[in-house]
Formats: C-alpha cells, sequence, structure tokens
C-alpha cells in the first residue's frame, strides 16, 4: 500500500498542503507542535475516516475555517471531506461518493506507531477493544458489519432503559445477543490466532518473562455464544433500568496481556509496558498485510526517541520484516532517527508548512 501524493487543506494547523510522497516513504523533521502530528494523522483519517487521536472532526477543522479536506493519490484516490454548518462529511472513492463510510473504510491501510501507544497497555480495556475494533473492522467486512449492528441495536435498547419501558428494552435482546456473540467470537478467535506471534515479538524485543494475550469476557463463552448473552441480558434488566445503559456485552471485555501470568497493566515496568504495545502495533501490521496481501504504510511519530540503541535495532529489525512498505517517520532532530531510515527523503516541518 502506498500513497503517491498528498492534499490537505485547513486540517488542524495545516493550512494548505500538496506533496508527492515517494514510494519509500520520507523523514518528517520539525520541532514540537509544528505539525508533524497533525500531518501524520491527516493520512490517517483516510484509513477509518475519524481522529487517529480520538478528537470530534469539528476539532479537527483549522481555526478559524469553515471545514477541512484531505485526499491521498492511491490505488483508487480516496478524499474526505468535513464542513462545520451543515456537520456534513463526505468521502469520495476514485471520485465516486460513498454512501456508508464502511465501504470506504480499509482502501486504504495504514498503521501508526508512537510513545502514547504505551496507554494501549497501561491504560483501560476501553483502549485495547478500540484496537481490537479497528484491527478487525479494516481485515474482516463480517465484523465491520456486525460491530454496526450490535451499536445500532444497544443504542435503541438503551433508549428504551432510559424511558423506563422494560418490554421495549427486552424486544432487543435477541438483537444484541447475536450481533455480540459475532464480536466476541471473532475477537476470541482473533486472540488465540495471534498469541503465538505476539509472544515471539516481545520476546524478540528484549522480554525475558513468557508473554500471554487473551481475549477476556463477562457475558460470553464459546459454548454459550448467544443464548448466553441473551440470558446474561435477561438477568440483569433491573440493573441496567436503574443505569439506564446496557451492562452486558463486548463493550465490557478486555484484551488481557500478561507476563508470567501476571498482569502487564498492572505489574510490568514501563519499558514492558512499551514493549507489549509496540508487538501490539506490529502484531496490527502483520495482521493488515495477510488480510489485504499487501504491507500498509508505518506511520512513525517520534517512535524511537524513547528507546535505547538495543532496542532500536530489535525494533528496526521488526520493522523490515512486519512493515517493509512506505514509512513517514517524523522526529524532533536528526539524530533521534536511526541513521538506516534516513535512506528516504527529508522534509523539514515549520508552522505547519513542508519544505522539501
Amino acid at each position: 500500500m502506498e500513497l503517491s501524493s498528498l492534499t490537505i487543506r485547513n486540517f488542524r494547523n495545516l493550512a494548505s498542503v500538496d506533496v508527492a510522497i515517494p514510494s519509500t516513504g520520507v523523514v518528517v523533521i520539525g520541532d514540537n507542535g509544528q505539525g508533524k502530528t497533525n500531518l501524520l494523522e491527516a493520512i490517517y483519517y483516510l484509513v477509518l475516516f475519524r481522529s487517529l487521536r480520538g478528537a470530534k472532526d469539528r476539532e479537527l477543522v483549522r481555526f478559524g475555517d469553515a471545514g477541512f479536506f484531505v485526499a491521498g493519490e492511491a490505488t483508487p484516490r480516496v478524499t474526505a471531506g468535513y464542513e462545520i454548518h451543515h456537520r456534513h462529511k463526505k468521502v469520495t472513492v476514485d471520485g465516486t461518493e460513498v454512501k456508508k463510510l464502511s465501504s470506504a473504510v480499509g482502501v486504504v491501510v495504514a498503521v501508526a506507531l508512537s510513545p502514547a501507544d504505551r496507554a494501549l497497555v497501561e491504560g483501560g480495556p476501553s483502549g485495547r477493544r478500540r484496537y481490537l475494533d479497528v484491527l478487525l473492522s479494516l481485515s474482516d467486512p463480517h465484523y465491520l458489519a456486525a460491530l454496526a449492528e450490535l451499536r445500532a441495536a444497544m443504542k435503541q435498547r438503551n433508549a428504551a432503559l432510559k424511558r423506563g419501558n422494560v418490554p421495549e428494552a427486552q424486544a432487543f435482546d435477541r438483537p444484541v445477543a447475536a450481533a455480540a456473540a459475532t464480536v466476541a467470537k471473532t475477537r476470541h478467535r482473533w486472540a488465540l490466532e495471534w498469541l503465538h506471534r505476539y509472544g515471539e515479538l516481545c520476546t524478540s524485543l528484549g522480554e525475558s518473562s513468557e508473554p500471554g494475550m487473551t481475549y477476556s469476557s463477562r457475558h460470553w463463552t464459546p459454548d454459550g455464544g448467544a443464548d448466553l448473552v441473551a440470558e446474561n441480558l435477561k438477568l440483569r434488566i433491573e440493573r441496567d433500568l436503574r443505569r439506564g445503559t446496557t451492562t452486558v456485552g463486548p463493550h465490557r471485555d478486555d484484551l488481557l496481556l500478561t507476563l508470567g501470568e501476571r498482569e502487564t497493566r498492572r505489574f510490568g515496568s514501563a519499558g514492558q509496558q512499551r514493549t507489549a504495545a509496540i508487538a501490539l502495533r506490529l502484531l496490527e501490521a502483520s495482521a493488515l498485510s495477510l488480510s489485504h496481501d499487501t504491507a500498509p504504510i508505518a506511520l512513525f511519530d517520534d517512535v524511537f526517541a524513547e528507546l535505547d540503541e538495543d532496542r532500536q535495532e530489535r525494533l528496526l529489525l521488526m520493522i523490515k520484516e512486519s512493515l517493509p512498505g512506505q514509512a513517514i517517520i517524523t522526529a524532533p532532530r536528526d539524530a533521534e532517527v536511526p541513521r538506516v531510515l534516513f535512506e528516504r527523503p527529508r522534509w523539514r516541518m515549520t508552522g505547519g508548512k513542508i519544505e522539501q
């Protein structure tokens, strides 16, 4: 997967960017706050059509402007624009506006790595659930459809719970249970399938304890399936009614990461958590390469600064395997980019403007 050119208008502090991107990628150097991360976020917007950092679309618009526009020339060309006044988002693929965003998700495929990824491991379950949702939505259209069905059914059920209408809420138990079981089953299967590779990556990055990765579900088991979810929904209807929200389903689950059978989130050191986070991103790259039959674009946001020389070398070896294609690398100084990556052209960013 490659982007041959990129056009950006009024995205965060990027007023106007028009660049051709070499097939190998580029190294972007600039002080903090100049727009390097915004550049990567704009590229990643073409993957999921939402912010890499969880911001709302209106928050991505450059201050004082009416909207933003991002276009990437790949195969095919993908564009995305947002207008504040009408709260309208428009996405096109090869010049044709898509009716459903889900039909354009994954046309461009990229994996972003940054020091902030440590939050994947040290943070709460919601970040790891989002990691699974993004990865599986990009690699499995059936998962994306099930996730959309689950969210729609839960929205209806929660609305009925807030109105205090128990019969109406229970009418959505079966649709919620069916979609929830599909989502949980797919997550569970993925964790089993990639467990061994996760362990290999952690070990290759220098981890000595045995890594583990399991999908932990409160209300679903492989044997129980949708029937078990439906039973739990019925048993907890009074609690759901009091809280005005559904408390049963995969939105309460977790991807449990361990080292030597101890939870990495609670007992892992900062270095061990960082290693686990890098392993998850490399795992994401491998999974997407397999499902799309091409390596994703790599977006490295000041990744190497926090790593000692030994871990840098280990990571570079694994990058060659997991992310061998186009790479956009950002750093505040030349010295913080491994020498081997400077085979790529170098850009400088100042005040949201790129000097090639």
